[in-house]
């Protein structure tokens, strides 16, 4: 089963770059997106609805803002689109779940506080809660795959200038021992890194300067799955030699069958 995971930083922009072109080509079973930033109603083109997949989207009600997405070779049992957060950022668009026979798949959003310190708190909030999801997924009878923007690089080795950024939403101290809890703690699997330990690996480039260029990049998009798929993660690489949208296709392979 081959899963690919990508915030597309604008569906419809992504599209102009040849990213549905080459999504055809990868034999992907399932496809999570991230910040689609469109309602389902601007997707009336064929494009976004690639043949041979089931295709679930959840829209944030801001037009032109966050928004995820699911496409699935199989039809899920169930799709659970949003997130049950109690504040109002609940409708930004920023959780799907669907649920198969043996797994559920999730693409996750998480908010980034780069913006300030209101947007920093928000994220904080959106950390708590998952946190408490997290726990209750660990508690149940089935495996998780949650794909997405996590917005935090957790190691050094993690992010390119990781001494400059230390004080920088996405690599602040409490960001990173917060998902060092979510490993640690509850026992989620970073998929990517249960096969692949070398350091330069990034899934997001700034616009700023040059970059992308130089690969100078931060590993904020994560595959994380329960324990139980630990040993089935096959292969795991990030697609650079086109480039999409200011993130790049995570590409993992995991020995389950959908």
């Amino acid at each position: 089963m081959r899963i690919i995971s990508v915030n597309l930083n604008g569906i419809r922009a992504a599209a102009r770059k040849g990213f549905f072109t080459w999504l055809l080509r990868q034999r992907a079973d399932l496809v999570c997106l991230q910040e689609t930033k469109a309602q389902i109603d601007q997707l009336f083109d064929p494009v976004f609805h690639p043949v041979g997949y089931h295709c679930f989207y959840h829209d944030a009600k801001k037009k032109g803002y966050s928004g995820v997405a699911i496409y699935s070779k199989v039809e899920p049992k169930k799709v659970i689109r949003g997130a049950k957060i109690s504040f109002s950022e609940s409708e930004e668009g920023r959780f799907i779940q669907v649920d198969f026979a043996d797994f559920s798949l999730i693409s996750l959003y998480l908010p980034s506080g780069t913006s300030g310190d209101q947007r920093q708190q928000i994220k904080y909030q959106w950390m708590d809660f998952l946190a408490a999801e997290l726990q209750a997924m660990r508690r149940k009878r089935r495996e998780f795959i949650i794909c997405g923007d996590w917005n935090i690089a957790h190691k050094k080795i993690d992010i390119k200038n990781w001494r400059s950024n230390q004080k920088n939403s996405g690599f602040l101290l409490e960001e990173r021992e917060w998902l060092s809890y979510v490993l640690d703690e509850l026992g989620f699997v970073d998929a990517f890194r249960q096969v692949n330990d070398q350091p330069d690996q990034y899934t997001w480039w700034s616009n700023r300067g040059q970059a992308w260029a130089n690969n100078v990049g931060w590993r904020i998009d994560y595959q994380m799955v329960t324990p139980g798929l630990r040993e089935r993660v096959v292969n795991a690489r990030i697609y650079k030699e086109q480039r999409f949208s200011d993130h790049a296709p995570l590409i993992i392979d995991y020995d389950v069958v959908l």
